[in-house]
């Protein structure tokens, strides 16, 4: 199994920034992907950013240009620096994973985190 911790929410005045972090822990797994998710109240969970083993990087086109999605593989930490925030990027926001279990021999699993409060007040 993989267990998802994130941190680095909080709340935010509008122009201002904050740092995700994600660390995946747990024993014999591989990363494929990692990346985040949010979700505003009564709006369905939307990708913002994810990220490859290799380093292939995407992004909603909300926060192009604003969200920076990086990784620590080592660590097995993805990161999201948000700069510019908006009141509309309120939301919770999860960690993803995709994961192959390598010591039980299942491949492409999907983890989510318990997710992370990000407020940006007007």
């Amino acid at each position: 199994q993989v267990q998802l911790v994130e941190s680095g929410g909080g709340l935010v005045q509008a122009g201002g920034s904050l740092r995700l972090s994600c660390t995946a822990s747990g024993t014999g797994f591989n990363i494929i992907d990692m990346g985040w998710y949010r979700q505003a109240p009564g709006k369905q969970r939307d990708l913002v950013a994810t990220i490859t083993s290799g380093g292939r990087t995407k992004y909603a086109n909300s926060v192009k240009g604003r969200f920076t999605i990086s990784k620590d593989s080592a660590k097995n930490t993805v990161y999201l620096q948000m700069n510019s925030l908006k009141p509309e990027d309120t939301a919770v926001y999860y960690c993803h994973a995709n994961a192959d279990l390598v010591s039980r021999g299942v491949r492409y699993v999907g983890y989510w985190g318990q997710g992370t409060q990000v407020t940006v007040s007007s």
